[in-house]
């Protein structure tokens, strides 16, 4: 059955929020954004991207130590990206113009249905899903994983990519201390795109936990590669 719209006291319809649905075109405008950014402030030296699938759902689990962390894969991804951004910050103009980029806010305090709802869209519509397994910015190691990246996997089928961000934490800006100094190399290691699932299809809680071990054993050797590679 059609969801009928809703209507305000008068009778009139009364339209969703504009920035309600992570659309292509604004994770696109975002992308465009963080080119320009991140190639300006810093000198990113980006390997592995070719191992992104061209086209269709994908997931880019990224590893989490530095608040640029997220906007340098946005600017240096070769698709465009719909990060799962906590809610925290979405503060002041930061709430719009994230939004309007089609990034997604989430609640990590609750179930956010909302959030899942609109994550789980990307990946229908053969989007890319950006998400920081570890929840939280830490050391950035993968050591501790929560489970939302193990579900949206399973549930969507879709593979996931590793993504490493190596320099950002390295030293401090003289001008702006919590920033990496300006022009300086940060790397962002892209690796190999593999399945969550145990092919099962099951997405029991047995399920999901089991996907997780995977996950976090894949992402740790990527992270362990990468440092190989860039030496850091």
């Amino acid at each position: 059955m059609r969801r009928h719209p809703r209507r305000g006291e008068a009778g009139r319809e009364v339209s969703e929020a504009p920035n309600a649905a992570p659309t292509a075109r604004r994770a696109d405008v975002g992308r465009r954004i963080g080119v320009g950014l991140m190639y300006g402030l810093w000198k990113p030296r980006v390997l592995g991207a070719w191992r992104v699938p061209a086209s269709g759902a994908a997931i880019l689990a990224v590893n989490h130590s530095h608040m640029i962390d997220g906007p340098m894969v946005m600017g240096v991804a070769p698709r465009p990206t719909h990060f799962l951004i906590k809610k925290e910050a979405f503060v002041g103009p930061l709430d719009p113009f994230l939004l309007a980029i089609g990034q997604v806010k989430v609640d990590r305090t609750i179930a956010d249905r909302s959030a899942i709802t609109r994550a789980l869209g990307v990946l229908d519509d053969g989007g890319v899903l950006g998400i920081f397994p570890e929840g939280t910015r830490g050391e950035g190691d993968f050591a501790s994983l929560r489970a939302g990246l193990s579900y949206f996997a399973v549930r969507s089928g879709a593979p996931i990519v590793p993504v490493a961000v190596l320099g950002s934490t390295e030293r401090r800006g003289r001008l702006i201390k919590q920033l990496p100094p300006l022009r300086s190399r940060v790397d962002v290691v892209f690796g190999d795109p593999f399945e969550a699932g145990d092919g099962s299809g099951r997405r029991t809680r047995k399920a999901l936990d089991e996907a997780t071990v995977r996950i976090q054993k894949q992402l740790s050797a990527h992270l362990e590669n990468a440092r190989r590679l860039t030496g850091r």
